[in-house]
């Protein structure tokens, strides 16, 4: 039985959108709960944030369990009652629009789409760092690495306009990937322990356990870094229209999360075990790790994993935010054509769109930006030009993440008895998940505009201005992109189109 055969009971003062009825007409439902599960995890797990937070030390397994209680819960537990009560294409687009409007909607869902568009090409610079972990003399130059991840995302692209069951069946082959990548990492690391060696981090003393605040070897700024890492938990139901049953909403909300939080304790505790805490910079330490316990076969196999899901990633991220562009060009809000699927019944200008853009993005950071600016080495400043994007694509992306908890609010504000009688969590639980929720978002905002990401290259007090000044000019572009789609909305609507 379709998704949708019943109403939702909510009454909104919003109309109901165009996007609510169209897609569950002229889409399949193709998603169950082991492919909602799988697109969960493909989405929100970046198992190289393990290598991030590894630089904290054991303290970044206190991290990763407080920033899941205190953000990647609250997150999931709005994101199940707002996709209960909402359960239509778009996810936060739609959301948004119930409880604030047209225009927010459209702000928030720029907010959540324009970091994907980045994330593909994050995802494509894995691929290139784990190709490189089988020989790392290969793709030395930043010229040839922009080449493999321009080529990474055009074969990407070209997978996500096939059918979108093929599609499902291939996000499902990248989550056994990243479940096989995991049970190899824990295995070198019981194996590191089994045969003789000591762990080369300290687990032993208490205070390696706790966050510290510089001059004394502070590791505060990680906590910023993994509640960020946890971010994406609504972007899955961005396919809501497509799926078979309601119930899959909650389904995979529960086993999604569980994976995820899961294997990042793995790969961190892996990382710490076995190379201790890591620059954060060497993405293939991961294949490192298992190098140095189980030999090189096992090391390359390790490799192979991360690429396929890595690849696959992009498919992921691509197929799920063109549903963003779908459904605002069905509801007017962009230009009608970017809502038109294909034979395949999928939306394939959208995705085209979202791949010429990372493939641009890809040659500004990868090609043009070594040849025109000549400051420091090509590869430092390669390294410099991708994290500002990166750092400040991700507080815009956080910004997008608070919407999930504004609108439980003005949704209860706007129809109390209507909101409490579609709760599927105890009062109480939810809006402390929303206090929480919105607190450690703005914890991780501030967290990553004080500590640079890379303090290295670009000190604490540069980083500020040059984060701070990106974001703010990303969300001004959010707020007039806003202002211009309800305009052709209203154009659409008066030329009848």
């Amino acid at each position: 039985m379709a998704l949708y055969s019943e109403r939702s009971k909510w009454h909104s003062a919003q109309e109901p959108l165009a996007s609510e009825e169209y897609v569950v007409k002229a889409m399949p439902a193709v998603l169950g709960t082991i492919e909602m599960t799988a697109f969960f995890i493909v989405i929100v797990f970046f198992i190289t944030n393990a290598n991030t937070a590894s630089t904290a030390g054991p303290a970044a397994l206190t991290y990763l369990v407080v920033g899941a209680i205190v953000f990647f819960l609250p997150s999931v537990i709005a994101t199940a009652q707002l996709g209960v009560m909402f359960p239509y294409e778009g996810s936060l687009y739609n959301w948004t629009h119930k409880a604030f409007g047209g225009y927010w909607s459209f702000f928030a869902a720029f907010c959540a789409w324009f970091p994907g568009v980045l994330v593909m090409v994050s995802a494509a610079d894995n691929v290139l760092a784990f190709i490189q972990g089988l020989n790392r003399q290969w793709v030395m130059q930043p010229w040839q690495q922009g080449l493999i991840i321009i080529g990474t995302l055009a074969l990407a692209g070209l997978l996500a306009l096939q059918r979108f069951r093929t599609v499902a069946n291939v996000i499902l082959v990248a989550a056994s990937a990243i479940v096989g990548a995991l049970v190899i990492l824990g295995g070198a690391a019981t194996w590191w322990l089994l045969s003789g060696h000591a762990p080369l981090s300290d687990f032993g003393e208490v205070e390696a356990w706790l966050p510290t605040l510089a001059p004394h070897g502070g590791n505060i700024a990680t906590f910023g870094l993994v509640i960020l890492a946890y971010l994406g938990a609504e972007t899955p139901l961005n396919m809501a229209g497509e799926l078979k049953r309601r119930r899959v909403i909650t389904r995979h909300l529960c086993w999604g999360p569980l994976v995820v939080l899961l294997g990042y304790l793995i790969a961190t505790a892996a990382l710490l075990v076995v190379e201790g805490p890591t620059s954060g910079a060497l993405l293939p330490a991961l294949v490192a790790t298992v190098d140095l316990s189980l030999g090189k076969i096992a090391g390359n196999l390790m490799a192979v994993c991360l690429i396929i899901f890595f690849f696959t990633a992009i498919v992921a991220y691509n197929c799920s935010y063109a549903r963003l562009l779908l459904v605002a060009g069905i509801d007017q809000r962009l230009p009608a054509g970017v809502g038109r699927l294909s034979r395949n019944r999928i939306p394939a200008r959208a995705i085209l769109f979202q791949t010429l853009m990372a493939i641009m993005l890809a040659a500004l950071i990868f090609i043009v930006a070594p040849l025109v600016v000549h400051v420091g080495s090509p590869a430092d400043l390669t390294t410099e030009v991708y994290n500002v994007m990166l750092a400040s694509s991700t507080l815009v992306w956080a910004t997008s993440a608070s919407f999930l908890f504004a609108n439980l609010i003005m949704l209860a504000l706007r129809n109390r008895e209507a909101f409490h009688a579609q709760l599927i969590f105890p009062a109480p639980v939810l809006w402390g998940s929303v206090v929480l929720g919105l607190l450690s978002s703005l914890f991780a905002v501030v967290d990553s505009l004080i500590f640079s990401w890379i303090p290295t290259l670009i000190p604490n007090g540069s980083w500020w201005y040059i984060i701070g000044g990106v974001t703010c000019f990303c969300l001004i572009i959010a707020a007039i992109g806003s202002m211009f789609a309800a305009s052709e909305a209203d154009w659409q609507g008066l030329s009848g189109e």
